[in-house]
């Protein structure tokens, strides 16, 4: 990578991305869920149980809005997240959340029946995201599905422009065809829809600089 590229990545390492997030976690700021977003997360919840599944890990559990549902849906639930005030949130609710990294989770191999993580891989660069994802497949159970959302993109690595305070957030943004080369290298991807951006609780990073629209997978980890 060059040298521009590499200051981007530093500049977007998992310590500034948690400084950002504790920051914006301390205001009690939570980007509200769109509808689509949580219909992705129902259709789930309904495929873990119609497959036996009760337990799910989550990577970026941030303020715990996704962690609360599996719960309440009978769903045992573990979440993971860079930010210790996002942890310090979650866990107020009763959720099971710690402090990890997805580039080294704390769990033995094939520990979870599931995983999901929204709007998070995103913040991994091109070149860590194979070996992320090798981890998640790690943790998850032989035939086990990972729910991956993410905001798409040219296959840029660029800063947020919308975020007016440093440390700015880092964003690997990912074309479709990417997206599916990328995750098929791990696994089978079984579900993969888009829909677009919109505005207010539809819209995604970069204030509106950035033409994007949203990308839900299902990842179905080797029997």
């Amino acid at each position: 990578m060059d040298t521009a590229g590499a200051g981007i990545e530093e500049h977007g390492s998992e310590q500034r991305l948690a400084e950002f997030y504790n920051r914006r976690a301390a205001s009690r700021w939570d980007h509200p869920l769109a509808p689509r977003r949580v219909e992705q997360r129902e259709r789930f919840i309904a495929l873990l149980k119609s497959e036996g599944r009760h337990n799910v890990l989550e990577i970026g559990s941030g303020m715990g809005l996704d962690g609360l549902q599996f719960v309440r849906a009978g769903i045992h639930y573990i979440g993971v997240d860079l930010s210790e005030e996002h942890v310090r949130h979650a866990s107020s609710k009763g959720l099971d959340v710690s402090v990890a990294s997805a580039r080294q989770l704390p769990f033995a191999d094939g520990t979870f029946p599931a995983v999901w993580t929204m709007s998070t891989l995103l913040h991994i660069p091109a070149t860590d995201i194979d070996s992320v994802l090798r981890e998640l497949v790690r943790v998850t159970a032989p035939g086990g599905p990972i729910a991956v959302g993410l905001w798409s993109g040219e296959d840029d690595e660029v800063l947020n422009p919308e975020d007016d305070v440093e440390p700015r957030r880092f964003f690997s943004r990912r074309s479709d065809a990417t997206v599916r080369q990328v995750f098929g290298r791990h696994g089978a991807i079984e579900d993969f829809v888009t829909w677009p951006e919109g505005a207010g609780e539809e819209s995604g990073p970069g204030a509106g600089n950035w033409t994007q629209h949203y990308q839900f997978l299902i990842l179905r980890t080797l029997a």
